[in-house]
């Protein structure tokens, strides 16, 4: 029980100074716990009833800092927190406390980037669409935004 309690101590402390998931806690309390998945369980539901842990939460800070800092579009934001584990809910949720606006112009900003170190490649407008895709935005919203950005540049 002694084990127990430290383990819990040590869990808490780190859930007070961030975010953290369910699935990323209980992989912590199992490694902790040598495998015990019952002790892993049991840690894992005392930090959700205590508020240490809250998917809700998870997701939502996760949302706002991949899409503000790391330009993240909702696509890839979606694909990373089902990776975790969270419901796709718990996701909509999340992506809805996103500002479309400053998003937008995150999107713009790392296109406009991205077109810098392409400039004069006969595939330029290919390798944007394709960057902006794999950062998770939406074709239809980068297509008029990558056409607009080319006409600009001419």
């Amino acid at each position: 029980m002694e084990e127990y309690s430290k383990v819990l101590d040590r869990l808490q402390a780190q859930c007070s100074k961030r975010e953290y998931c369910s699935s990323d806690i209980y992989s912590k309390a199992l490694k902790a716990f040598d495998g015990d998945a019952d002790q892993a369980g049991k840690l894992l539901q005392s930090l959700l009833e205590d508020r240490f842990v809250d998917d809700g939460r998870y997701a939502s800070a996760f949302a706002r800092e991949k899409s503000r800092l790391s330009g993240w579009g909702p696509a890839k934001i979606t694909y990373m927190l089902l990776r975790k584990g969270i419901s796709r809910p718990v996701i909509r949720e999340a992506l809805a406390d996103v500002d479309p606006e400053e998003a937008d112009r995150r999107m713009r900003a790392v296109l406009e980037a991205k077109y810098k170190s392409l400039q004069g490649d006969p595939y330029e407008k290919f390798k944007l669409l394709k960057y902006g895709l794999g950062r998770g935005y939406d074709y239809d919203k980068i297509a008029p935004l990558v056409d607009d950005i080319l006409k600009k540049n001419d």
